[in-house]
């Protein structure tokens, strides 16, 4: 995991840029070289025309990020006006011809032909992997398939994706001095990723890491040490310190406050409110908060949190207290649907953000990605200058050896895609949501998630309570029918909310695999499952869910957990009986 600079110009091979008319439409250059926009704004360059590749003069394990010129300086920062303005959503259009990734297409999110042959031909490789799609559903008792629509990890890469990422198995990424290339790559995307997320040219740093989990563990570590040393400059104490989160958090932010001994302040979760309050986030701050956390997408009901908000409200209370970003699933979708959001480095209090390769990334698991502001907030003395093997780098990680492959089919994704390719995926898992978000709601249930792209491409829902109009007879509940569900081969798991919500609910994650033709398959499953309930009596769900905990489920019998460590009363799981989402 290389701690890798942001340079201030593109790490990439020499590559045409590819012009589009306002339908998102490829169309011919009107330079003369084929390398540069036809505005008249060109890209840095050689003598010979083509793209200037920039490098790391000396191989190291922490990357500068480098992206814009310094005259788009201005544009990253962010004011403290608080004036809000709801980002417009924009899509890629469906009528652009020039997408080849399968799940970037216009046919993913369309109905396969049923009863008429089309006028138009389908590419081959889609029209295999829609067909293979759809008869993913087929019962197979050899493999007892079920599909998952539980995990935001990514369960498809083209195969040569796949094949670049097999062809290095055998590579430890560490080793710089044997695989010096496939380390410069780490500092491609790490280039791209802070670009991305508007990093300051120059300025900023970044690594990989095997997961968000990992990168976060780097962030807080980061942040308590920059809080300790200014406080004994100070010649304050530097007992109790906290961080101020939501109670949605992933539980690997439990783990980081129990590890790093700090004290949690949690902003509470409402049954109308599933985020964090900008005001009460702000008001839990004191000399002692080393930071906030602030999540671009929670786990539960994909929502993102106002960090702009938060971010100014900081300012106007001058408050020094920095804000890092969990964006391990909304930074590579907020991006590409709503780009005029601002929650990145954009706004001046964020330091830090992580996002994970192997969840919108479009990665397999698991590669995850932290990029920080500028080296002020990675303090200098927890970064390691090593020569292993021969090679000077420096390091800040919490592992050592790890695979070069996830980080290599990261590079392989960026450049693929491109943010074309990247923004027509995300359109269409955005408009899948949707659908089925419309769908949902006229057959009776409550939405607990955003839509239009006012957060994650998932859909979190639940059944009605009396006061809502539902149906006072009912004595079934969202367990029930994610375990019907399961019975027709889908995965949709139902969870308990963040602890003071009193919120059962059920979540399907939107991934780029689900075609709006299987999503139909899902309503029409989750229609009879809900039919099969009410027509089912008390006593044989009861025995139905008793049989599922003691045979079939680990919920009911900790069938992974040691025994001597059930029962912990220390988590917001122990203390509350929050279920913590699937990642």
């Amino acid at each position: 995991m290389s701690l890798v600079q942001h340079s201030s110009s593109e790490a990439t091979s020499p590559v045409p840029i590819i012009e589009t008319d306002d339908q998102g439409r490829p169309v011919k250059s009107t330079s003369t070289n084929g390398y540069f926009p036809s505005n008249g704004q060109h890209l840095p360059s050689s003598a010979n025309g083509t793209v200037t590749p920039s490098f790391v003069d000396n191989m190291s394990h922490l990357s500068v990020v480098r992206g814009r010129d310094d005259s788009d300086a201005a544009s990253i920062r962010s004011t403290s006006s608080r004036t809000s303005r709801k980002p417009q959503m924009q899509l890629a259009s469906y009528q652009d011809e020039f997408t080849t990734s399968v799940y970037g297409s216009r046919f993913a999110g369309m109905d396969l032909p049923r009863h008429h042959m089309p006028e138009n031909e389908m590419p081959r490789d889609i029209a295999y992997r829609m067909i293979k799609d759809d008869l993913s559903l087929d019962n197979n008792p050899m493999l007892n398939f079920f599909t998952s629509l539980a995990s935001f990890v990514t369960t498809y890469m083209e195969d040569e994706a796949e094949k670049l990422m097999a062809e290095s198995f055998s590579k430890n990424f560490i080793d710089y001095e044997e695989y010096p290339q496939s380390a410069d790559i780490q500092n491609r995307c790490v280039n791209m990723i802070g670009d991305l997320f508007h990093a300051p040219p120059g300025e900023s740093v970044g690594t990989s890491t095997v997961g968000s989990s990992e990168a976060i563990m780097l962030a807080v570590l980061a942040m308590k040490k920059r809080w300790k040393n200014r406080r004994q400059a100070e010649g304050k104490s530097t007992e109790h310190p906290n961080i101020v989160m939501s109670s949605a958090v992933q539980v690997c932010w439990e783990k980081a406050t129990r590890y790093f001994e700090i004290d949690e302040k949690l902003v509470y979760c409402t049954p109308d409110r599933f985020v964090m309050d900008p005001d009460e986030a702000v008001d839990l701050c004191d000399e002692n908060t080393i930071g906030m956390c602030a999540i671009l997408g929670t786990t539960y009901t994909g929502e993102y949190e106002d960090i702009k908000a938060i971010n100014d409200l900081l300012i106007e209370r001058n408050l020094d207290v920095p804000i890092h970003v969990d964006a391990a699933s909304g930074g590579f979708v907020a991006p590409f649907v709503v780009p005029d959001l601002e929650w990145d480095f954009r706004c001046e209090k964020v330091v830090s953000i992580n996002v994970s390769g192997h969840k919108y990334g479009l990665v397999y698991p698991g590669v995850g990605w932290v990029i920080w502001r500028s080296p002020e907030y990675l303090p200098q003395e927890l970064v390691f200058n090593i020569n292993y093997l021969g090679a000077d780098q420096s390091s800040f990680t919490l592992n050592f050896s790890k695979g070069a492959s996830q980080v290599i089919g990261q590079y392989y994704q960026l450049i693929r895609l491109g943010k074309h390719g990247y923004r027509a995926i995300m359109s269409n898992l955005t408009r899948t949501a949707d659908y089925l978000t419309e769908t949902l709601e006229k057959l009776g249930f409550v939405i607990m998630s955003e839509r239009s792209g006012a957060g994650l491409p998932l859909v979190a829902f639940r059944f009605k309570t009396v006061e809502e109009g539902g149906d006072p007879d009912r004595y079934y509940d969202e367990f029930a029918l994610a375990h019907h569900l399961r019975s027709r081969g889908w995965v949709v798991p139902a969870y308990t909310m963040a602890p003071n919500s009193g919120v059962k609910m059920l979540r399907v994650v939107v991934r780029e695999d689900f075609t709006k033709s299987r999503c139909d398959q899902l309503i029409c499953d989750v229609k009879l499952c809900h039919g099969l309930l009410k027509e089912t009596d008390q006593e044989s769900i009861k025995k139905r869910e008793e049989y599922i905990r003691t045979h079939i489920s680990a919920m009911g019998r900790g069938k992974h957990a040691h025994p001597v460590y059930k029962g912990e009363s220390h988590s917001l799981q122990g203390k509350t009986g929050k279920t913590h989402a699937i990642c």
